[in-house]
């Protein structure tokens, strides 16, 4: 049996190995939040990280020293996360509104540790991407009760960012007023006009005159410099703290759910033919047809028939052609394959204007 001392020499040969290949990796993780940076994509992949942990778990023979292998992987996976995050802080994500706004809420959430960058609309936030002031823009796209943003929807069609993430996040919405404020007093409820809409059973059941403002934070920070205790905004928790007002009701939101989901945007399309998960996969194509009768119906079972789930459909007017409207399709699937090629080759020659506006997987 080797002595202690020969043993201890060992372990200093797999240590120095070890170090080089940590050093290596991190050196990875350096590439991967540069690529991840430039495609305007989440730095945490769960799903990503249990399958790598899972296969590489299987590789170590014994049972008692695989378990603390997984443990020591997912040590690895989040100093990977915390270096990633660090080197990220130069990156610049654009929102609408102002801190507190649940687009901020997401951005934060998005790219944790990155800087975020207000913008006064949707319009504005977009076209800084567009023009290379920040890297990408977090809009929100859908909201479980309200449905479609449609001037997100319009971006989405007229501009040239592409979606490479997506994620939901609960809009909880809760009337917010001035420390002490008496309910029963209260006469003008500002916000969001989608937030408005998800409460307007709740402004109407209590005779409250809805004001629409462009998004919830800065309804909240409305509020807070009128100093009017009969006037309150509908809006997060997180703004309520950010300018000094009180929740005098929490959720009061039509539904037990209220969801939005937010698209973050950037200028690089991201196919991602290299992973191979297929679950949680989704693509927006944007397209208008030809003025011929049956053209929509054509392209509806080209998609049908290449067995792709069709998730979302809707249609919005063209504003420079009276009475012409383009499509929004979403699809379950993955456009980066021979399926999805030739789904797109086959709807080309039907569509007046075909778009491909991201494919990513939605967290």
């Amino acid at each position: 049996m080797d002595s202690l001392e020969e043993i201890r020499k060992q372990i200093d040969v797999v240590d120095a190995q070890m170090s080089g290949l940590f050093e290596a990796r991190m050196e990875l993780s350096r590439q991967i939040i540069d690529y991840k940076m430039t495609h305007g994509l989440a730095i945490s992949d769960p799903a990503r990280e249990e399958e790598v942990v899972r296969r590489n778990s299987a590789r170590v023979g014994d049972p008692d020293i695989r378990e603390y292998y997984v443990r020591f992987q997912k040590e690895l996976m989040a100093l990977s996360r915390d270096w990633q995050r660090r080197l990220s802080k130069g990156l610049r994500v654009a929102y609408s509104g102002v801190p507190g706004a649940f687009a901020y809420i997401a951005a934060a959430r998005m790219f944790p540790g990155a800087q975020l960058v207000s913008y006064p609309d949707f319009g504005a936030a977009y076209h800084s991407c567009e023009a290379g002031e920040t890297d990408v823009v977090v809009l929100p796209f859908e909201n479980s009760f309200a449905g479609e943003v449609s001037t997100v929807t319009d971006l989405m069609f007229s501009g040239s960012l592409y979606v490479n993430h997506a994620a939901e996040i609960e809009a909880e919405q809760n009337l917010l007023g001035l420390p002490g404020a008496d309910k029963s007093r209260i006469r003008e409820v500002y916000s969001h006009p989608q937030a408005l809409a998800q409460c307007a059973e709740y402004l109407q059941r209590n005779g409250f005159e809805g004001r629409e403002c462009s998004n919830t934070a800065v309804a909240a920070k409305k509020v807070s410099a009128l100093q009017d205790p009969a006037v309150a905004a509908i809006g997060s928790a997180e703004a309520a703290e950010l300018y000094g007002l009180e929740v005098l009701e929490p959720r009061i939101n039509t539904g037990t759910v209220n969801k939005t989901r937010f698209a973050a945007f950037s200028r690089m399309l991201r196919l991602d033919t290299e992973n191979k998960r297929k679950m949680g996969k989704h693509f927006i194509l944007m397209y208008t047809v030809k003025n011929e009768a049956g053209a929509l119906a054509q392209t509806l079972n080209i998609i049908g028939a290449h067995n792709f789930n069709m998730c979302n459909l809707h249609s919005r007017p063209m504003k420079e052609l009276l009475w012409n409207y383009y499509f929004f399709v979403e699809l379950d699937g993955d456009v980066a394959t021979e399926e999805g090629n030739s789904l797109l080759r086959e709807l080309g020659p039907l569509c007046d204007r075909l778009k491909l506006v991201g494919s990513f997987y939605t967290h």
